[in-house]
C-alpha cells in the first residue's frame, strides 16, 4: 500500500476531522472511502461515455457534415 502526504488548509482539515468523528471512523478511513467513491464514479462515467460515443458514432459523423 502506498502512502500520500499533502497540504490542506487548516479549515478543511478541521472539517475533515469533524466529519470523520461524526461517522465514527478515523480520518484515514474516510479519505479511503472518498477516494474509492471518486475512482468508481469516474470509471463508471468513462465507461458510459465510451458506450454512448461508440453507439452514436454514425450519428455524430452525419451531424458533423
Amino acid at each position: 500500500m502506498s502512502s500520500l502526504t499533502f497540504q490542506l488548509p487548516e479549515e478543511k482539515a478541521d472539517r475533515l476531522t469533524q466529519a470523520a468523528k461524526e461517522l465514527g471512523v478515523p480520518v484515514e478511513s474516510l479519505l479511503q472511502r472518498i477516494t474509492d467513491d471518486f475512482l468508481t464514479r469516474n470509471e463508471s462515467f468513462e465507461a458510459a461515455a465510451k458506450y454512448v460515443l461508440g453507439k452514436n458514432a454514425e450519428l455524430y459523423r452525419r451531424l458533423a457534415r
